[in-house]
């Protein structure tokens, strides 16, 4: 399993006291606030900066980092990724996981049928979906409801799944 997730990315600066704007990849951005360091991925090596400050504007993340205390020393780290380390991540609930875990599971019908692998998650608002694509490149869109999803063994990346009249 991936040991690191990435939270954001740096899209721009903002001001000229070195912050950085982050457009986050979570649904509760306040979730920054608990972040004590996280990590930028700086030509596909994990550097780790110490967080100094953290604000909030609109849908966006301001950051201080340490260290970086100029607009120009920010600018380098725009489109910057910032990854967080798994010990790190929020507690899930129960029967719920994070979508790097489930990318790349295979998934198999209750039958033990083999149906494809997922390769993205999306949310309607009411559920999230896995979309899986099978071996001949058909996408399979999978309601990740409890009527339909029976097992998911992130560990041994196996999803197993009811089969329901009109999913395939």
């Amino acid at each position: 399993m991936e040991q690191y997730f990435e939270i954001g990315q740096i899209v721009t600066t903002n001001g000229v006291r070195g912050f950085v704007k982050v457009k986050p990849f979570t649904d509760d951005i306040k979730r920054f606030s608990k972040l004590k360091t996280i990590f930028l991925t700086i030509n596909k090596e994990l550097v780790e900066f110490e967080i100094e400050e953290v604000k909030y504007l609109n849908s966006m993340v301001l950051l201080k980092l340490k260290g970086i205390d100029s607009i120009e020393e920010a600018e380098k780290y725009r489109n910057c990724y910032l990854k967080i380390h798994r010990k790190d991540a929020v507690k899930l609930p129960k029967n719920s996981y994070f979508i790097v875990d489930l990318i790349g599971c295979e998934v198999y019908s209750d039958e033990d049928e083999l149906l494809g692998k997922v390769e993205d998650v999306f949310s309607t608002g009411s559920n999230d979906v896995y979309v899986v694509r099978n071996e001949i490149g058909k996408q399979i869109l999978i309601p990740a409801i409890s009527s339909v999803v029976k097992n998911v063994d992130v560990e041994n990346k196996k999803i197993v799944v009811k089969l329901i009249e009109g999913l395939l």
